[in-house]
C-alpha cells in the first residue's frame, strides 16, 4: 500500500478539523478508534492489490457510499430520537425521496446540489 495506517491517520485528523466526529461518551479513546480503522482500510486496500484500477476504485467507492448512507441513516435515527430537526438541505432531499422523485444529479453544473 502507498499509504501507511499512521499516516492515513494524520490525514483523518487533518479532515476531521474540517468537520469533526462527536465522539460524545464513547468508552474508546479517540486515536485508538482511528487506529482501529486505519489499520483495517489499509489491509483491506492492501488485499486489493491484484484487483486492476478500475475494480479498485469501484470497490473503494462502493465501501464510502456504504459507509456514507450508514452514517447518514444513525444521524438521522439520533436525530428522530432526540426530537431535533434535521438541515433544510437533508429535509429537502428527503422529502423528494417521499414524493417519488428522483435526487438532483450533481452533474458539476451547480444545479445538482443539495
Amino acid at each position: 500500500m502507498a499509504i501507511t495506517p499512521e499516516d492515513l491517520q494524520a490525514l483523518m485528523r487533518e479532515v476531521e478539523q474540517e468537520d469533526p466526529i462527536d465522539f460524545a461518551d464513547l468508552p474508546f479513546e479517540e486515536h485508538d478508534l482511528r487506529e482501529l480503522v486505519a489499520n483495517h482500510l489499509c489491509e483491506m486496500a492492501d488485499a486489493m492489490e491484484s484487483f486492476s484500477e478500475e475494480d479498485r476504485r469501484l470497490t473503494l467507492l462502493a465501501v464510502a457510499a456504504k459507509l456514507v448512507l450508514e452514517n447518514m441513516v444513525l444521524h438521522v435515527q439520533l436525530l428522530r430520537r432526540h426530537g431535533l430537526p434535521m438541515s433544510d438541505s437533508a429535509n429537502a432531499l428527503l422529502s423528494r425521496l417521499r414524493e417519488g422523485k428522483p435526487p438532483p444529479q450533481a452533474d458539476g453544473s451547480g444545479d445538482g446540489e443539495v
